[in-house]
């Protein structure tokens, strides 16, 4: 069996908080970024100046996850992002641009990989064990999450840190708002996001059960899916989107639908922010009014909730997780 013990995140909402389940931050316009928290309370003055604003984000969330599981070194770090440090990478490509390839500055250069996330949070955890990055745009979170599961289940580790980070910059939102990916009318803002999870096989002081993650290439529906107290679907407002979790819908069991990204925006690693707000959902054993699809104000009781999401309408994962209460109880039983 899989817990997760602990899930952290720093967005568009109050960072390193759950205050958005009963005082949400109201986002507005189309391009929203994260809220900070005091960095200097992690981050040495030198570590701050040379390190780029997704790396800080990443560490802190990461060192609070350990934090909260009371786990210090886990056995895998694996990490999911879309974009990986785009903001270095912008800043080594217009020097360059500027300058030539002569008098680039190195630190740019090293923080613009998108492995440099998960190998700076094992540098600074002193962990030496699997160490991982997946880039697979809106599903590159849930890769990483599925690769942490088979190898819990498998035995083959104990512990794992899953991180989704991702960042927005002016300039990479003028170019997805131009493909029609971000940014259009009626359409959630698009945000920023770092989340960390420590995944453990021991339950103790565990937040819920990863009772099981599947992924799919097309819309063949994994035949394993339990009965849900309700599903957690991405929808953003835009229809493209949407149309694809109305179809899906469709054919999984029926259940009451919630929905996330209205309180922390779009991006490629939303579904990070999905299973987080997911986590804490299960762990309290209900859902906040505000994120019900069917405009009841009232809390939805949930013990067992199904997380979907879709890259493109291509690329699908769904991701049941469970009440630590209630799944204990039945092994009593």
């Amino acid at each position: 069996m899989v817990f997760i013990k602990s899930a952290t995140q720093i967005s568009a909402q109050q960072p390193l908080s759950e205050s958005w389940m009963t005082a949400p931050q109201t986002l507005e316009g189309s391009y929203v970024r994260s809220l900070d928290p005091t960095f200097r309370d992690w981050l040495s003055p030198m570590e701050s100046r040379r390190l780029g604003r997704l790396l800080k984000r990443a560490l802190v969330t990461a060192t609070e996850a350990m934090s909260k599981a009371d786990i210090s070194q886990p056995d895998a770090i694996i990490t999911g992002t879309g974009l990986g440090c785009i903001e270095n990478t912008e800043l080594l490509l217009n020097q360059m641009c500027r300058e030539g390839d002569d008098t680039l500055k190195p630190t740019n250069f090293m923080q613009s990989t998108h492995n440099t996330i998960s190998s700076l949070i094992a540098i600074n955890s002193h962990c030496h064990g699997y160490n991982s990055t997946y880039s697979h745009k809106a599903v590159s979170f849930d890769s990483a999450l599925l690769d942490a599961f088979l190898q819990l289940r498998l035995g083959d580790i104990s512990t794992a840190l899953v991180t989704g980070n991702d960042e927005m910059t002016p300039s990479y939102f003028t170019i997805l708002h131009r493909a029609g990916y971000l940014g259009q009318t009626g359409q959630v803002p698009a945000t920023e996001t770092s989340v960390a999870m420590m995944l453990s096989t021991d339950a103790d002081g565990a937040l819920c059960e990863l009772q099981d993650i599947r992924m799919s290439y097309g819309t063949s529906l994994p035949t394993e899916i339990m009965k849900p107290d309700a599903i957690l679907i991405g929808t953003n407002g835009c229809e493209s989107n949407d149309s694809i979790y109305d179809a899906l819908i469709a054919r999984l069991p029926s259940a009451p639908l919630l929905h996330y990204k209205h309180l922390f925006g779009e991006g490629y690693s939303s579904s990070a922010l999905g299973l987080y707000a997911a986590t804490h959902i299960v762990s309290n054993g209900e859902a906040p009014a505000l994120m019900r699809c069917d405009g009841i104000n009232e809390p939805l009781p949930v013990s067992r909730l199904l997380v979907v999401n879709h890259s493109d309408g291509n690329c699908f994962s769904y991701t049941q997780i469970s009440n630590l209460k209630s799944q204990l109880s039945n092994i009593k039983s």
